[in-house]
């Protein structure tokens, strides 16, 4: 049986716009699957291809209606002519062979196939087939124009499109999701995951959630002889210390060391002959609510390194650093006259030991859990939190899948809690 040339010419025709459909079926997964910031850097590095995909993905909307038209005209057409030569060749059961063999044809080698290869390697496929893509959305461009005002206003007229941009997510929570992804998938570390997602949070923390309670503050008298103020600097491990006048909590200045050391290294009587308040700079008091971002930016404007932490009514609350902030960043740091604060150690069993003081966001971030920060700063605030009462040494409490169990009491103040998973 000969096979004629109109046959041969319309199986062709059909192979070649089966792979027109495969085509724009792979692109429309790559393109969407592609990120965006890889593509811009290899444009910044000068990918000439890259160039072309920042400017489909520019116009997405114009870019997915040529697709989607021009891949629906392809499909119609192939199986249109598949129709006709089963129809040609089995009278009318041909329909029924056309469509399942179309159907077969369609999903296998220009859906499933291409676009399971996009998705593989998005960013190379996106940049290669940018080019033809790009000519394809100048052609149909009067008829996507078209497509989307209509679609436009049909998403108008059904409140569609408003609650659509409502519903769109802010690029920093698309960072950190991104980073998150990437952490699951372990191609970013548990220590790079904390350092980027501290830097998204600056502007989310306050100082009320960071900063040292006045309770841990180290001050001095200013009424205090002299000499006795040098020997409780030197035998500090800190080297800025507030100085207050009759009550505790009125600061009148901060004693920086090197100034000390300073005026003791000109002082020929020593350090009976030292005026501490005249060596004293004044204090920088800053709200509670100035979030890290805000603080860290000050700190660089007033070239500073060292604040009081004020509420509302202006009672001093604490203080808070330039290194506190940076932690929040990088986690720990310390250095030679550091002491050991104990703030979490871990037994042999498998529990934790933890200051009552330590924040929910460290303890959150050493372990990767998500415990709720929101109403309380401190592992002690979020017990008397969910526990409603000043709890007991010995008593446990069970939340958020842990157990608490109360180690050690001062007053109504949770030193030491003991942690441990539920199950």
């Amino acid at each position: 049986m000969t096979i004629s040339a109109g046959v041969l010419w319309t199986a062709g025709l059909i192979f070649l716009l089966l792979i027109i459909s495969a085509f724009l079926s792979g692109s429309e997964t790559a393109l969407t699957a592609t990120s965006k910031a890889r593509i811009l850097r290899l444009q910044q590095e000068g990918q000439r291809r890259a160039r072309w995909v920042i400017f489909l993905l520019e116009q997405k909307e114009r870019l997915l209606s040529a697709i989607l038209l021009g891949n629906n005209l392809v499909n119609i057409l192939a199986s249109a002519l598949a129709t006709r030569l089963f129809l040609e060749a089995f009278g009318e059961s041909g329909v029924v062979y056309a469509t399942l063999m179309m159907t077969v044809m369609v999903v296998v080698f220009a859906e499933v196939l291409p676009k399971t290869y996009a998705i593989l390697a998005p960013d190379v496929t996106a940049m290669r087939a940018a080019g033809p893509l790009r000519v394809l959305v100048v052609v149909l461009a009067p008829i996507t124009r078209l497509l989307s005002f209509f679609v436009g206003t049909i998403l108008r007229l059904t409140g569609l499109a408003k609650s659509a941009a409502v519903s769109l997510v802010p690029a920093h929570e698309e960072i950190r999701g991104a980073i998150d992804l990437h952490h699951q998938e372990g191609a970013v570390h548990k220590g790079d995951r904390d350092m980027l997602g501290g830097i998204l949070d600056l502007g989310d923390t306050t100082l009320e959630e960071i900063m040292i309670h006045r309770s841990a503050i180290l001050t001095l008298d200013a009424e205090l002889p002299s000499d006795e103020i040098v020997a409780a600097v030197l035998a500090s491990p800190y080297t800025r210390i507030p100085l207050w006048r009759n009550e505790p909590e009125n600061i009148i200045g901060v004693l920086h060391a090197k100034d000390l050391l300073r005026a003791l290294a000109n002082s020929p009587i020593g350090a009976t002959g030292i005026s501490i308040e005249n060596i004293a700079i004044p204090p920088w008091f800053v709200p509670e609510t100035t979030t890290l971002s805000e603080q860290l930016n000050a700190f660089r404007e007033r070239k500073a390194h060292f604040a009081l932490v004020i509420d509302e009514y202006g009672a001093l609350m604490g203080l808070v650093t330039m290194e506190d902030i940076l932690e929040e960043i990088v986690g720990s740091i310390d250095d030679e006259h550091d002491r050991p604060d104990n703030m979490l150690r871990r037994r042999p069993d498998g529990t934790l030991e933890v200051s009552g003081a330590l924040s929910v966001r460290d303890l959150n971030r050493e372990m990767g859990w998500t415990l709720p920060d929101d109403d309380a700063s401190s592992v002690a605030g979020l017990i008397i939190q969910e526990a409603r009462v000043i709890p007991d040494i010995g008593q446990e409490f069970e939340f958020h899948g842990l157990r608490f169990r109360i180690m050690g009491r001062q007053r109504n103040r949770i030193m030491q809690v003991r942690i441990s998973e539920l199950g």
